[in-house]
């Protein structure tokens, strides 16, 4: 009897998945369920679409034929309510039960609410569909004012938006910089300054307490935690996400802020991996449990997951240097690693627009933040895939060109 794979969750982990599987086992029964309308589309893309820069057609990357011709049986509109890991099945919304031989959960998170008064009145969004895209492009369309909540790579996304469609927007943040966790004041002022050219004023040391709406329910106003009044006819949201570990309530599946995999993706449940946004993976590099939502570490978990699940097997760990890059402005920026988890910090402020910031933890390079130049990363990532100690000479991680071999262990004699 041929192998039977159910995947929950049709984006790029999923998607990635299920192609792998297809070249594993050309004869298996492989199943992608989605509670999505729509198969895989560019995450990436949909925010160049948010802002007017670019039409739909782009931003879709399988068509339902893609599908088809590669014997995948895609259920959109399709929502799994239950798992019964003992008997391998599942419900859906409609009361069908699926069987499954192995399972993949690549079912991502879902936004956080913001806890104020009025939260979910018209006019206020959250930025994770393409519907989501697609609503937020007409909301800012129409808007003279706005207000961007969330001071993370998604709530500049946001504030982005509302510089693309010339919104006079506040970008309120909590603490005294954007993205303070990862930058510094220096290099975070290249980032204020940028979004002040797009016509966004970030509002530092604040957070909205609660929303005025007039009488149809439509946001009309944020109040923050000084009493100060934003006009704001549109509203984002990005205070993160919260992981869809409901489905595997109930079961024997290990969850801590998302489901726990090991390097092979493998759940702690038999024949039951989970892959993108919603793992809490075993880092080899890192040599600890981390998360990463970027668009390629979630589509190489997804080949990884399908790679062991095709073998039966610990065929492959998951070994990958993610990054993720920002192009809303005159100049670029890259993340990469895991910048926020250094014991110690090098950084260099070059021009008006160029700063580099390298984490180190135990004298090994695990992330980084790069603006300007962005030539340095691919032996930076050298630096962290390898676990190349760097403890003795970390100002040539400064340097205009890094040379690995500045950071190379002396020749024995």
């Amino acid at each position: 009897m041929a192998e039977s794979y159910v995947i929950i969750g049709d984006g790029i982990a999923g998607s990635s998945a299920a192609e792998t599987l297809r070249e594993e086992h050309p004869d298996a029964e492989i199943t992608v369920i989605t509670d999505e309308g729509e198969p895989l589309y560019n995450r990436i893309l949909t925010k160049e679409f948010a802002k007017g820069k670019l039409p739909e057609a782009p931003i879709g990357i399988h068509e339902e034929e893609w599908y088809e011709d590669r014997d995948v049986d895609l259920r959109l509109n399709t929502l799994v309510v239950d798992i019964d890991v003992d008997e391998k099945t599942l419900t859906t919304h409609e009361g069908e039960t699926i069987p499954y031989g192995k399972l993949l959960l690549s079912i991502g998170g879902t936004p956080n609410q913001l806890p104020v008064e009025n939260s979910d009145a018209e006019g206020i969004h959250h930025f994770w569909t393409f519907q989501d895209a697609r609503r937020i492009r007409e909301g800012a369309e129409e808007a003279d004012t706005g207000v961007v909540i969330g001071a993370g790579l998604l709530g500049i996304d946001l504030a982005a938006i509302c510089g693309a469609h010339d919104v006079d927007a506040h970008y309120i943040m909590r603490g005294d910089r954007w993205w303070r966790y990862a930058l510094s004041i220096d290099g975070a002022e290249i980032i204020h300054d940028g979004m002040r050219e797009k016509g966004v004023t970030p509002v530092f040391e604040s957070g909205v307490e609660r929303f005025e709406v007039d009488d149809d329910g439509r946001v009309e106003a944020a109040i923050d935690a000084n009493g100060d009044r934003y006009d704001s006819e549109f509203v984002g949201i990005a205070i993160g996400l919260d992981f869809n570990t409901e489905l595997v309530r109930g079961t024997d599946i290990e969850t801590e802020n998302g489901i726990v995999v090991d390097e092979f993706m493998q759940t702690n449940v038999d024949d039951i991996y989970a892959a993108g946004d919603v793992t809490r993976f075993y880092d080899v590099v890192l040599g600890e449990y981390a998360q990463n939502g970027a668009w390629g570490s979630a589509k190489e978990q997804g080949r990884v997951a399908a790679v062991n699940m095709a073998a039966d097997d610990e065929a492959e760990e998951f070994r990958w240097v993610s990054s993720y890059s920002i192009t809303h402005f005159d100049f670029p920026f890259l993340s990469f690693g895991h910048p926020t988890l250094g014991d110690e910090y090098v950084e260099k402020k070059y021009s008006e627009t160029e700063w580099r910031r390298v984490a180190i933890k135990d004298g090994k390079v695990v992330g980084g933040v790069l603006i300007g130049d962005l030539s340095p990363q691919s032996r930076l990532k050298q630096l962290v895939r390898e676990e190349i100690d760097v403890s003795g000479n970390t100002d040539a991680l400064l340097a205009e060109r890094i040379e690995i071999d500045d950071f190379a262990p002396p020749q024995e004699q």
